[in-house]
């Protein structure tokens, strides 16, 4: 495989046929993973690897993990991650890729029938993209760039490497994962068993983002009891649990919702809400980079529903947190390595740095506080989680590179 146009051909050869696998996580499954399609693709993945030459083997549980040897001494383990599954928010079934080449600026149409597009007005990260190759779907579906970009960018960096033993590297481990997008995608990671002393997740966005912190984040429940009377003889005597959730919902602050907050700001989304007179059942995702308004913040919530067992004192409200993952800022401070080697192969690869918060979660968070620190690489891709995703071919390229430099730089 020569470098250059051939990376950027063979990513895009990858990525095309990735993204059509729907791997789509469902958070009411009961198995793990949570869908067929995810176990298909794994499978897939599993005969690529093989076929490419790497050491390979699939768990029970679906992780698919690869392993390429060293060819220089004394060297540490090094890891590169990326998730299988795309977001339950949208649907993941029958994508169509459409590679929109040399990107000329203005508007990119994804559907004109559904009146879908993106353009550096709705999507400024859009306008330094021009001349690059940028991919959508059709308006159907999401994408799948979170985080089939970055399996196809491991993928394409695994076969490179075990073309061109020439290059120097150290031992490099290779995990694709489930169900990251409902939080359980390291649920039953060995991480002893990979072996790897670092590692990194191949799942941000576009060209020059690399993150080491992510939200504190919890899982809460609320559980409503209601009391179901005929409405005409209902004074005094009804308790509408449709009623309190809609009132819980409401009390929230608009000031501290995700479509009102940026940065390191905090807050707390309503995810589901399904409710009729005698019962209640609602969900949120709280959300907060420091840990202290983070309890704050649930302390706020926890505040909101006593005030309404004061308020319909005939229902039963019940409520519980869940821990989901926790900043991984944490660790990785204690382990300054990870993020200078990352600054180095950024620089080499010509690649300004863009450090920021994740606005969300990696399987890095939880790896890190399993005593594998994880930072996460760009893959080049945006607007995740819809049919306004995209992702550059461009900036797959050079994430390639940035992954590249760093098993070099690792054997340093």
């Amino acid at each position: 495989m020569k470098k250059g146009n051939g990376i950027k051909r063979s990513i895009e050869k990858r990525f095309l046929k990735y993204v059509k696998f729907d791997t789509k996580s469902d958070s009411s499954s009961k198995t793990f993973p949570s869908s067929v399609g995810q176990k298909r693709f794994a499978e897939y993945l599993v005969s690529e690897l093989k076929k490419i030459g790497a050491k390979v083997e699939r768990d029970k549980h679906y992780y698919v993990v690869g392993e390429i040897p060293p060819n220089v001494r004394k060297s540490k383990t090094i890891g590169f991650l990326a998730h299988m599954d795309t977001s339950p928010d949208f649907s993941g079934k029958g994508v169509k890729p459409v590679v929109h080449r040399n990107y000329s600026g203005g508007t990119i149409w994804i559907s004109r029938n559904k009146n879908i597009s993106i353009s550096p007005e709705n999507c400024p990260p859009l306008s330094s993209r021009r001349g690059e190759d940028i991919i959508t779907a059709s308006g159907d579906t999401l994408l799948g760039a979170d985080d089939k970009a970055g399996i196809a960018i491991i993928m394409t960096f695994a076969e490179y490497l075990l073309k061109n033993p020439d290059i120097p590297r150290p031992r490099i481990k290779i995990a694709f994962t489930p169900d990251e997008e409902i939080g359980k995608g390291i649920d039953f990671f060995d991480v002893k068993k990979f072996g790897a002393d670092f590692a990194y997740t191949l799942d941000g966005d576009v060209e020059g983002t690399v993150e080491d912190e992510t939200f504190n984040a919890d899982l809460l429940r609320i559980k409503i009891c209601g009391k179901s009377v005929h409405p005409g003889t209902a004074k005094n005597s009804l308790a509408n649990a449709s009623r309190i959730a809609a009132d819980i919902a409401a009390s929230w602050p608009e000031n501290m919702l995700p479509e009102t907050t940026e940065g390191r700001e905090g807050f707390i989304m309503f995810t589901s809400i399904k409710t009729s007179i005698e019962e209640g059942k609602m969900e949120a995702i709280v959300r907060e980079h420091d840990f202290v308004k983070f309890e704050k913040l649930k302390k706020h919530i926890v505040a909101i529903i006593n005030e309404k067992r004061l308020k319909y004192p005939l229902a039963k409200i019940e409520y519980s947190f869940k821990t989901q993952y926790r900043n991984m800022r944490c660790v990785i401070d204690k382990n300054p390595v990870v993020m200078k080697k990352l600054f180095v192969a950024l620089e080499k690869a010509g690649i300004k740095a863009v450090l920021k918060p994740v606005r969300g979660g990696t399987d890095g968070a939880r790896l890190s506080y399993m005593g594998l620190p994880c930072p996460n690489i760009f893959t080049g891709g945006y607007n995740y989680h819809g049919p306004y995703e995209w992702v550059s071919l461009d900036g797959m390229e050079k994430a390639f590179n940035v992954v590249l430099n760093l098993a070099v730089e690792w054997t340093r």
